[in-house]
């Protein structure tokens, strides 16, 4: 089926906030590079705003398919510190490793979000039809986020004080690489609840591209997103926790992290385009509680729930918690069966964070 437009488009990996508190509370160096990334973050949301995402300024020069059915197309570009895309090509589908530590993560973690999608869900890329995967590194200077722009991944190295190089976690590449797969399915509103589903959603398939590398099952993993992005320093474990919400950080210069993991502690804020990075931590709770109860490897299982649930046509573009939960629920039984472990785990999980009634 033809994929359905996103209405709005969502921003860069680092939530706004968070950026905003370390351009008050870091040290000045950090401050600067902080306001950098935040006028960069406002000036690519205006691009894609206004501009269809294959005429994104800068994102040409993607090398012609080569590859061999059934196997990713990768291109990894340097951006030099510059913001011009997508740079200088440094390596490409097949070739040795560069030496470049951030180039040569971004190639792998390319692929090992393509081949979650490929070999679980038999989808061909981000687009389902085999969609080259083109990322940039060393983009800006000691830029402090990475983004999916609609058609390649970029990536900044951060500032060394606060953050590490954005490529150093799969799931952030999972997560990023996940916008543009429900830019082509659901095309879930980036605003209020839908965008806290389209932020929870990159969650999960970023914690399963992770899981899938590691071979975990889902009592073994750790359920953090972003870990290792945060230098030593910093007291966080990462940027969001999946199993328990608002437990990811708390620090003098970040701040505490705000999620909540009930219905009850909902946020209502203007902010975030409606609290989308905040809010998340609802769905994402379900996804762990329901993972873990049906246990062995979460993506065969709830993952394929999210899945279908994603590319079901009964999901509407501004949908909200409720929707999302009530039709994975009618997936869950449609797949597995009516009352198995996974649609009772699917619909457990739903209760205990308040979004539906028991």
């Amino acid at each position: 089926m033809p994929s359905r437009t996103p209405q709005t488009l969502p921003p860069a990996f680092v939530p706004p906030y968070l950026l905003s508190r370390l351009a008050e509370h870091a040290s000045a160096p950090v401050r600067e590079r902080a306001v950098n990334t935040l006028t960069i973050d406002r000036e690519h949301r205006a691009l894609r705003g206004f501009v269809p995402p294959a005429v994104v300024q800068g994102t040409t020069a993607i090398p012609p398919r080569t590859a061999r059915p059934n196997s990713p197309e990768r291109a990894i570009y340097d951006a030099g510190h510059k913001t011009m895309l997508p740079g200088k090509l440094v390596r490409t589908e097949g070739r040795p490793a560069t030496g470049d530590i951030a180039a040569d993560e971004a190639y792998d973690h390319l692929g090992a979000t393509w081949r979650l999608y490929h070999d679980v869900y038999e989808r061909d890329s981000i687009d389902g039809a085999s969609m080259p995967l083109t990322g940039s590194v060393h983009y800006g200077k000691d830029y402090d986020n990475a983004f999916w722009n609609g058609t390649q991944m970029v990536f900044g190295d951060g500032d060394g004080e606060v953050m590490n190089r954005f490529t150093i976690a799969v799931d952030i590449i999972g997560h990023e690489l996940t916008h543009g797969v429900i830019d082509h399915e659901a095309a879930l509103v980036y605003q209020g609840q839908p965008g806290a589903l389209n932020e929870s959603i990159c969650d999960v398939f970023g914690v399963l591209v992770k899981q899938h590398v590691l071979k975990q099952t889902a009592q073994q993993a750790d359920w953090l997103v972003g870990a290792g992005l945060f230098m030593p320093t910093v007291k966080a474990k990462a940027l969001r926790s999946m199993a328990e919400p608002g437990t990811a950080y708390d620090d003098p210069v970040i701040g505490k992290d705000p999620q909540p993991a009930h219905m009850k502690d909902f946020v209502v804020t203007s902010q975030d385009n409606g609290g989308v990075h905040i809010n998340s931590g609802i769905p994402n709770r379900a996804f762990h509680l329901a993972a873990v109860a049906i246990g062995g490897p979460a993506w065969e299982t709830a993952g394929r729930v999210w899945y279908d649930t994603l590319r079901d046509r009964r999901l509407r573009q501004d949908a909200d918690f409720e929707a999302f939960a009530m039709l994975s629920a009618d997936v869950a039984s449609r797949r597995f069966g009516a009352g198995s472990a996974v649609h009772k785990a699917v619909a457990d999980a739903w209760q205990a964070v308040g979004v539906i009634e028991p």
